[in-house]
């Protein structure tokens, strides 16, 4: 068995695609617009994931378009997307600066928890040791769910 990708539904591309490559460094490598089906398909993978995605189609996150307007129920049913990143405190500092709420701050230099502009839930993961913890993150409070 080998896991291929994880799908969510997405209402807005550009905000999306901002989100996930422009914030959180995905890259963007595969797309598929279906005039029958009504749908467009983007598949994401992690910089460290190019080359096995390139030779497997896996792991990827699939951001699934639907042309017909739908209403997404906010639901925690789904669970999150994990990622681990280089430095939990850089990247929660750049995703605030462009607006986005830290759900989970990273209060022990290990962990912290976002949403997607639809509301999907994502747990940032430090790569390696926590990093030490520190300020401002040691003193936030967590702001509504994950």
């Amino acid at each position: 068995m080998r896991y291929l990708h994880t799908m969510v539904r997405i209402s807005n591309i550009e905000e999306s695609l901002k989100f996930y490559c422009e914030l959180l460094g995905l890259i963007e490598s595969r797309r598929i617009d279906s005039k029958a089906g009504r749908y467009t398909n983007i598949f994401l993978c992690a910089p460290l994931d190019k080359e096995n995605y390139e030779l497997n189609r896996s792991p990827a996150l699939e951001l699934t378009y639907n042309w017909d307007p739908e209403e997404y129920d906010s639901s925690r049913n789904f669970g999150h997307l994990a990622f681990r990143v280089k430095d939990i405190y850089v990247l929660c500092e750049a995703l605030m600066d462009a607006g986005v709420t830290i759900n989970r701050p990273p209060r022990d230099g290990n962990m912290a928890f976002i949403k997607s502009p639809d509301q999907i839930s994502i747990e940032l993961l430090q790569d390696g040791e926590p990093m030490l913890p520190c300020e401002p993150w040691v003193s936030m409070k967590n702001v509504g769910s994950w």
